[in-house]
């Protein structure tokens, strides 16, 4: 099946990408120049990527229709379950890598998991409390790394590994099963 419906996004950017949005649907981003032609060959060439990639994402927004969000007196009960968790955690993780952090705070994230600032501050979902311990040690774990290398250079990805030998199991679970749970604390 040939795929032709699509949006294109035009900018000053240097490459042609595609993307399957939230809805199951395709986005091209193309630089300013490059003919239509151009990008419906592009498309054509990744024709069984995207047929794979907008079934994937169909099936995700079938099992969204299942979810469940959590109401107020839930996400309290979390985030006050994750203040006395991640904490800790972080200190044991710290330790075994061999890293000073400053703040660790708890949120609410729509989009992310953890992040590390250029200070040294940390920052980490509520929702890891619903996650497999494993998939929430590898995010600490992965937070803490960036206070050695504040990028995702293969050097950033051996120094997670040297601590969870299997993180792309984790970032994996992450990718195809946490999306869910970021929905089911933000859909009230």
């Amino acid at each position: 099946m040939m795929i032709t419906d699509y949006r294109i996004i035009r900018s000053r950017r240097k490459t042609i990408s595609i993307e399957i949005d939230s809805n199951a649907r395709l986005v091209v981003r193309a630089p300013m120049r490059v003919p239509l032609y151009e990008i419906r060959r592009f498309v054509n060439d990744k024709n069984s990527w995207i047929e794979k990639h907008i079934e994937k994402a169909k099936k995700r927004n079938e099992k969204r229709k299942d979810v469940r969000p959590l109401d107020l007196r839930e996400l309290r009960i979390i985030t006050e379950e994750a203040l006395r968790v991640i904490p800790v955690e972080v200190e044991r993780y710290a330790k075994i890598i061999g890293v000073t952090y400053g703040r660790v705070t708890i949120r609410n994230q729509k989009t992310l998991w953890g992040s590390c600032s250029s200070k040294g501050n940390l920052s980490f979902n509520c929702m890891l409390m619903k996650v497999p311990e494993r998939v929430r040690d590898y995010v600490i774990v992965h937070e803490l790394c960036h206070r050695r290398e504040m990028n995702h250079s293969p050097h950033f990805w051996e120094l997670v590994g040297s601590v969870i030998p299997d993180y792309k199991l984790c970032r994996k679970w992450l990718k195809e099963e946490g999306s869910l749970l970021l929905i089911s604390s933000h859909d009230r």
